[in-house]
């Protein structure tokens, strides 16, 4: 549903940083936001206020924009954040437990479901790219080799509104033990992935 309300101009935004004298900048926009978070991102570098990017758009992994912070000694944080324990984070101790015990893993896969606003943002495929990416990679650095692109997939999969912040993962892993011996690994995860927590007001 499109709002009516007119979105503030970079000057207004800056204005209200000042003003507000916040120190930090946490960017919790939807998964995709791409052109939203570089926006948000040159504000606070024209701010002088720190930038910690929680989703995954590439603003610190970007030598350009590291290099804009740093010039001006800002700090900046990112991108993206994991759960305390989530599917990516699953997914990165088995292929490291693979590679320290020995098992060449040949392909992998990780689907994810969830009926969340992120997974129904993710539906477009221009605003998953970064997220992909950004899973796949954190696989890849732990495998013992790297797999061919077409050996490993890794990330969101589809939006099943039922499920809410229900997040339901299913990884696969196949691979050689010694002496060429097959085998393969299959793990489901259930994991609530709401935004924020519900906490009950002090009284």
């Amino acid at each position: 549903m499109k709002s009516d309300a007119i979105e503030p101009s970079r000057q207004e935004v800056i204005q209200l940083l000042r003003e507000s004298g916040a120190e930090i900048m946490l960017n919790y926009l939807p998964v995709g936001s791409e052109e939203a978070t570089r926006f948000y991102a040159d504000c606070a570098l024209e701010t002088g206020i720190a930038f910690i990017n929680c989703i995954p758009v590439f603003i610190a992994s970007d030598p350009v924009w590291a290099k804009k912070f740093a010039d001006r000694g800002i700090p900046l944080i990112g991108d993206d954040i994991k759960a305390q324990l989530g599917a990516t984070i699953t997914h990165r101790v088995l292929t490291d437990l693979f590679a320290r015990r020995g098992v060449r893993l040949e392909r992998t896969y990780q689907l994810n479901t969830g009926g969340n606003t992120d997974f129904m943002n993710m539906l477009n495929q221009d605003r998953l790219a970064s997220k992909r990416e950004s899973k796949t990679e954190a696989v890849q650095a732990a495998a013992a080799t790297r797999l061919h692109d077409d050996d490993i997939h890794v990330g969101p999969s589809d939006y099943v509104a039922w499920q809410k912040d229900n997040k339901i993962c299913f990884i696969r892993m196949e691979g050689k033990l010694f002496g060429d011996v097959p085998m393969n690994l299959e793990l489901r995860l259930s994991v609530e992935d709401s935004p924020t927590p519900q906490v009950s007001p002090l009284t």
